[in-house]
């Protein structure tokens, strides 16, 4: 590659879906340099996510963004409902492994949204472009990516203009769908079935909150044998789409006509004569697929690069937000000089089991149904407990206490904790809080006892009783806790 015409940044995020934003926010939260380029002209407008897990929205919330999600969220119930049409007032209930607002309540100072993805796409990209060490480029597509040993060099090509570019960064991520340039670039191969099924989709506007009323579900499995699929909300208002596998012998939903689409659309709703505007039709294949490894060398995948996985479960794109989570802020440790580079080796270690667990539950027919209690701990991975305290005259959650450095959590029987800063040693900025009895114990820690923490909520030290000679090593951060 040339050196003319070449800019530098910290890091390169390859793709601007909801894995590439999040990884922005994140990096540039710390003040990293990171540009995030996009090939679309545009943010997409096809949505295929559903559902915003609780984990999820706890990130979202940590950036002022829970009211604006919920703006354009569905009330339903976030489980589905197994009936014969939308309009059958019988049916049966099964779970979908999140919780109901009083479940999220009990352990989460949010709940899961049932938000569509291209309304949470534009509130990701808008804060992302607030950021002042931040850059957003679209238009601008991967050619081709070189690594080195003091960081990669990548030329990108302007789709706009027609001009080449290169960008020498310290790192790149991939974040560019299952079709990933960066992960061939790279090199890693995926592992899985591509082919599981071909499923098309209707998205359509049509009046059906009083058909729904009283039994508003986040998901609809219709069993009408002329119209057999799936009816879901995508948002508040009127807007809705049905979803159905494509078996050999069956028409094509992408070939209908507006007025065939229209009867079938009537016919699973249960209401004959109904006249829904359709706004687009697609398809596209299920396939359960993860990639061979998360890393090589400076390059690093997240998101659909880095698994794909079936709508069943709604895990998808939970999973891409908290892989780019994980990356963002350990790369961002790394360079801050917080820690050492091993910590990046972490990444892979632990969120390609949740990657593998969930790319198994997609593959799975009956992957949707999960009960609560075994989707919810998987989904909250370990974090600290959220309990409700109050804090200069307002209530905020413990997961508010946790900085983007080191937290140091410690209950107020040892004084000798608030002076912790000076005897821990972290190189990482350290916060440091001291709990009432009450919220201590809530959260695990006894009288005359701390621990510290992640930016991400996990747990990296305890210490049962204060000790003058309290040490926090680079090994400390390296937590291989459960997936």
């Amino acid at each position: 590659m040339s050196d003319t015409d070449t800019s530098h940044v910290q890091v390169l995020v390859v793709g601007a879906g909801p894995a590439g934003l999040v990884a922005g926010i994140t990096l540039a939260g710390y003040g990293i340099n990171v540009l995030v380029v996009e090939k679309r002209t545009e943010i997409s407008t096809l949505s295929r996510a559903l559902v915003i897990s609780t984990r999820s929205m706890e990130i979202l919330r940590s950036w002022g963004l829970d009211d604006a999600v919920r703006a354009g969220a569905a009330d339903v119930e976030p489980c589905g409902w197994v009936t014969h049409t939308l309009a059958s007032g019988e049916g049966t209930e099964i779970p979908l492994g999140y919780p109901t607002a009083a479940q999220a309540a009990m352990v989460s100072p949010t709940r899961p949204a049932w938000a569509p993805q291209d309304h949470l796409e534009p509130l990701l990209l808008a804060r992302l472009r607030a950021a002042a060490s931040a850059e957003v480029r679209f238009a601008s597509e991967l050619v081709t990516l070189d690594q080195r040993a003091d960081g990669v060099r990548a030329l990108l090509r302007d789709r706009a203009a027609g001009r080449m570019h290169e960008v020498a960064a310290l790192f790149v991520i991939g974040a560019d769908g299952a079709r990933s340039a960066v992960r061939a670039q790279l090199g890693i191969g995926m592992t899985g079935p591509d082919d599981l099924a071909e499923y098309h989709s209707v998205q359509f506007r049509a009046p059906l909150g009083p058909i729904v009323a009283g039994r508003r579900y986040g998901l609809n499995v219709i069993t009408h044998p002329e119209a057999a699929g799936v009816l879901a909300p995508r948002g508040p208002q009127d807007r809705w789409q049905y979803a159905r596998e494509w078996r050999p012998g069956q028409a094509r939903l992408v070939d209908a006509t507006e007025a065939q689409l229209a009867e079938l659309i009537a016919t699973a709703v249960g209401v004959p004569g109904l006249r829904p505007r359709i706004e687009r039709v697609s398809a596209f294949s299920f396939a359960a697929q993860i990639a061979d490894r998360y890393r090589d060398r400076r390059g690093f995948l997240v998101g659909d690069a880095a698994h794909r996985m079936t709508p069943r479960g709604g895990t998808g794109m939970n999973t891409a937000i908290h892989d780019a989570y994980d990356l963002a802020w350990k790369l961002a440790w790394v360079l801050r000089g917080w820690a050492d580079p091993g910590l990046i080796a972490t990444y892979e270690i632990e969120r390609r089991p949740v990657g593998l667990h969930n790319v198994i539950r997609s593959g799975d027919p009956n992957g949707a149904r999960q009960e609560v209690d075994e989707a919810l701990p998987r989904d909250l991975n370990g974090r600290l407990a959220h309990r409700w305290l109050h804090r200069r005259d307002q209530t905020v959650s413990t997961l508010d206490l946790l900085g983007d450095g080191l937290t140091l959590l410690a209950g107020r029987d040892e004084p000798r904790w608030s002076k912790a800063a000076t005897t821990l040693g972290a190189r990482a900025r350290l916060t440091i809080h001291v709990l009432d009895d009450a919220t201590a114990r809530g959260i695990g820690i006894q009288p005359g006892a701390a621990a510290l923490f992640r930016p991400d909520g996990r747990q990296v030290r305890h210490w049962p009783r204060f000790t003058p000679r309290l040490r926090v090593g680079y090994p400390s951060l390296l937590h291989r806790g459960s997936a």
